[in-house]
C-alpha cells in the first residue's frame, strides 16, 4: 500500500513539475485545492501532499497563509546557491539514502518485533525530543540522528548499531546542506517529524511490516529531494 503510493506521489511530482517546466503553469498561478488535485490525478489527498511538499522542498511552487499554494519559478531555487561542497555532497547523499532505506527499513521492521519497554521508551523521548527542537527553532539533526540510533539499538543487533554509528549525524542530510532553506523551515521538518511519528507508531503497535514501510517512504522522500535539487545544479 505504502509503495504505491510513494509511486503515485512521484508520479504526481513528475506531472505537475512538467506542466511548470512547459509553461501551461506559470510562476505566480494558483494551483487547484488538494481536493481539486485528488479529483484531477485521482490520488488520494496523503499522496497530494506529498507531492506538494516534495515539490515545495525543490522550490516549485510556495504556501502563502491563507491563500493557497501558488507557482514559483524554477530556476530561481538556484538563488540560494549551493556551495561547491554542498553541490559534491549530492551523489553521495542519494548513495547513502539508497543503502539506508535497504539498511534502516529492515531494522525498524526487526525493531517492531524485538524492542523492549526500555527501546521504545528510548524512541519515544528522541522524537519528544526532536519536536521540542522544532518548537524552540534549535537545530534538529542531531535529534533527528538519536531517533534513528535508537530505533537501530532496537533490533539487539549491534552491526545496525555499528553501522549507522559508522556514518555518524552525517547520515542526516540536511545536515550537509546548510545552504538549503529546508534545513531551517518549520513546514518541512513537521514534516520530517510526522513521519517519525509513523515509524514510531508502527514500532509501539509491533507492526514489521507497517515499519519497514513507513521507514522506507521517510527516507525515500528525502530521495526524492535531493534527486530533484541535483537535477537543478
Amino acid at each position: 500500500m505504502r509503495r504505491s503510493r510513494e509511486r503515485l506521489a512521484q508520479q504526481l511530482i513528475d506531472q505537475m513539475r512538467a506542466q511548470i517546466e512547459s509553461g501551461k503553469l506559470k510562476e505566480g498561478d494558483q494551483l487547484p485545492t488538494e481536493p481539486q488535485l485528488e479529483a484531477t490525478f485521482g490520488v488520494s489527498r496523503t499522496v497530494v501532499r506529498e507531492a506538494i511538499a516534495d515539490l515545495r522542498s525543490a522550490g516549485y511552487v510556495r504556501p502563502i497563509q491563507g491563500k493557497g499554494v501558488f507557482v514559483s519559478n524554477p530556476s530561481a531555487q538556484k538563488a540560494f546557491s549551493l556551495t561547491p561542497v554542498e553541490i559534491k555532497s549530492i551523489p553521495e547523499t542519494l548513495e547513502l539514502l539508497e543503502f539506508r532505506m535497504a539498511a534502516e527499513g529492515e531494522a525498524a521492521a526487526i525493531a517492531a518485533y524485538r524492542r523492549t519497554a526500555e527501546q521504545e521508551a528510548a524512541i519515544r523521548a528522541a522524537n519528544r525530543k526532536m519536536a521540542q527542537m522544532i518548537e524552540d527553532g534549535a537545530p534538529t539533526v542531531e535529534a533527528d540522528y538519536e531517533f534513528h540510533m535508537a530505533i537501530a539499538a532496537a533490533t539487539n543487533n549491534r552491526f545496525y548499531v555499528d553501522v549507522l554509528r559508522h556514518f555518524g549525524p552525517r547520515a542526516i542530510p540536511r545536515g550537509q546542506f546548510p545552504t538549503l532553506p529546508e534545513a531551517h523551515d518549520r513546514a518541512y521538518l513537521d514534516k520530517v517529524h510526522a513521519e517519525h511519528i509513523e515509524i514510531l507508531e508502527a514500532i509501539a503497535d509491533q507492526e514489521p511490516e507497517r515499519a519497514r514501510q513507513a521507514m522506507r517512504a521517510h527516507l525515500l522522500a528525502s530521495q526524492r529531494r535531493y534527486r530533484m535539487l541535483a537535477e537543478q545544479q
